[in-house]
C-alpha cells in the first residue's frame, strides 16, 4: 500500500523537475537562437539526444515489441510536430501570447481525454486546470490577437495534449527508456526534415555549444526520459497540470540569472499554479483518486 502510495509522488516529484529544467532553458535558448535558426537548434538538440540515449538504452530499446515501437512513433511524431508549430508560430506572435496559448494544453488535456478517451474528471481537477489557466494568463498575457500566430500555436498546443494523453495511456514503467528513444530519433527525424532546406548551421563558440549540449542531454534525453516514465504513473490531466510549473520557473530563472526585475504578475500568477498544484496533489491522495488513474496493464495490449 505504501509504495502504491509513493510511486505517484515520486512521479509527481520527478515531473516537476522537469519543468524546471524546461523553465530553465528559456533565456538559454532566446540566446541561442539569435544565432542558430530553431528548426537548427531543435534538429542538433534532439540529434544529440537520441544518439546518447540509443546508447545508453540500447538493450531496452530493442526490448520493444513492434506495437510499442510504433506507439512511439506516433508520440515522437505529435511532439515534434508540436514543436515546429509552435516555433513558426512564435515568429508571427509575441513570446507572451504564445507562452499562455501553449499552455493552454492544461484545459485541452482533459477536454480531449473526455472526448477521445471518455474520461470522467472531479470537480476538483477541473478547479485545478482552472486555477492553472488562470495563473498561466497572469504570468503570460498583456493582450491576445488571435491570427495565425496564435492558431499555429493553439494547434501545437493540442498536439501536446495529444502526446500527454497518449503518454498517460501506453507508457509503462518498463518501456518508458525504450519509447523515450524512440520519440527522441522520430523527433530528429521532423526537425531535420525542416531545418535541411536552408541548410543546418551549428553553433559557433563554446558558450552556444555549452548551452546546446545542457539543452540536448538534460533538457533532452533525461527529460524526455524522465516525463516518459512520470506519466506511467500520473493521470493525463494531473501531468498537464504539474506541467505548468514550467512557466513558474523560467520566471524564477530569469529573475535569478536573467537579470528581470520580480513583478506583482509573477508573483500571483505564480501562487496561483502553485494553488493548482496543491489542488491537484491533495487529489492525488485521496483514496477515490485511484479512479483517474490509467486502466490496468492488461488493457494495455490493445491496439492504439
Amino acid at each position: 500500500m505504501r509504495s502504491s502510495i509513493a510511486t505517484p509522488r515520486l512521479a509527481t516529484m520527478l515531473l516537476v523537475s522537469v519543468t524546471a529544467v524546461w523553465g530553465s532553458t528559456f533565456f538559454l535558448i532566446h540566446d541561442l537562437v539569435a544565432h542558430v535558426p530553431s528548426a537548427d537548434f531543435l534538429a542538433v538538440r534532439f540529434g544529440i539526444a537520441a544518439v546518447v540515449m540509443a546508447a545508453v538504452f540500447r538493450r531496452q530499446t530493442l526490448a520493444l515489441t513492434r506495437r510499442q515501437v510504433l506507439v512511439g512513433v506516433a508520440l515522437g511524431a505529435l511532439y515534434g510536430l508540436a514543436q515546429l508549430l509552435q516555433t513558426i508560430g512564435l515568429e508571427h506572435t509575441d513570446a507572451s501570447v504564445s507562452g499562455f496559448v501553449t499552455g493552454t494544453y492544461v484545459v485541452l488535456t482533459p477536454v480531449l481525454g473526455a472526448v477521445l478517451l471518455r474520461d470522467r474528471l472531479p470537480l476538483s481537477t477541473w478547479l485545478a486546470v482552472a486555477l492553472a489557466t488562470a495563473g498561466l494568463a497572469v504570468l503570460s498575457l498583456r493582450g491576445l490577437s488571435v491570427g495565425v500566430g496564435e492558431a499555429l500555436t493553439l494547434a501545437a498546443a493540442a498536439l501536446y495534449a495529444l502526446h500527454i494523453i497518449g503518454l498517460g495511456r501506453y507508457s509503462t514503467a518498463g518501456s518508458a527508456t525504450g519509447l523515450a528513444t524512440v520519440q527522441a530519433f522520430v523527433i530528429t527525424a521532423i526537425t531535420g526534415v525542416a531545418a535541411i532546406p536552408g541548410g543546418i548551421t551549428l553553433p559557433s563558440t563554446g558558450g552556444q555549444w555549452a548551452s546546446l549540449l545542457y539543452m540536448a542531454l538534460v533538457a533532452g534525453a533525461v527529460a524526455l526520459w524522465a516525463q516518459t516514465w512520470a506519466q506511467s504513473h500520473l493521470p493525463a490531466t494531473r501531468a498537464a497540470i504539474v506541467m505548468t510549473m514550467e512557466p513558474v520557473f523560467a520566471a524564477f530563472f530569469a529573475v535569478l540569472f536573467g537579470g528581470e526585475p520580480l513583478t506583482a504578475r509573477m508573483v500571483v500568477g505564480g501562487a496561483l499554479v502553485l494553488a493548482a498544484m496543491y489542488v491537484v496533489e491533495l487529489l492525488g491522495r485521496r483514496s477515490g483518486a485511484s479512479a483517474e488513474q490509467d486502466p490496468p496493464a492488461e488493457l494495455l495490449h490493445h491496439e492504439v
